[in-house]
């Protein structure tokens, strides 16, 4: 990978409806090039898809809560019993088990903060083998 293909990748990280023939005027490539070297990356796994980012509030998801959560056993089928439990959760925005505390990050998005608790009460709060939930609130998303 070149200076070409990480220009390439920076210009559709942040714009991924860029056209084509924009996106080879800004990396200073003719049209048919860059189209290649886009595929290339595209085939290579290097770029592994395009999505649309949406406001959360238009999906009533705009009130959002970083968790961090310990489990009672460290053991194999805990983890993996959590993490199908609690990846199903449609609040679940993000998922990730962590080296060292916590054994888990998790993001979830609700309406509000009734929402929430009834989240954390009736779902998260139910899943067999946790030990401790920290909520964190975010008072201003930056980047």
């Amino acid at each position: 990978m070149d200076r070409i293909d990480r220009a390439i990748i920076d210009h559709l990280r942040r714009d991924a409806r860029l056209p084509n023939v924009e996106l080879a005027e800004r990396v200073g490539l003719s049209p048919s090039p860059c189209l290649r070297r886009v595929r290339r990356l595209e085939d290579d796994g290097v770029i592994v898809g395009y999505r649309a980012e949406i406001d959360p509030a238009a999906l009533d998801r705009g009130f959002e809560v970083m968790i961090n959560v310990n489990l009672t056993a460290k053991d194999r089928e805990t983890f993996l019993g959590f993490e199908r439990e609690v990846a199903a959760f449609e609040e679940v925005v993000e998922l990730r088990r962590m080296f060292g505390l916590p054994d888990y990050f998790v993001r979830a998005a609700t309406r509000d903060i009734r929402s929430y608790e009834a989240f954390i009460a009736d779902k998260l709060g139910r899943v067999p083998g946790i030990a401790s939930v920290d909520s964190h609130l975010t008072m201003k998303h930056i980047k």
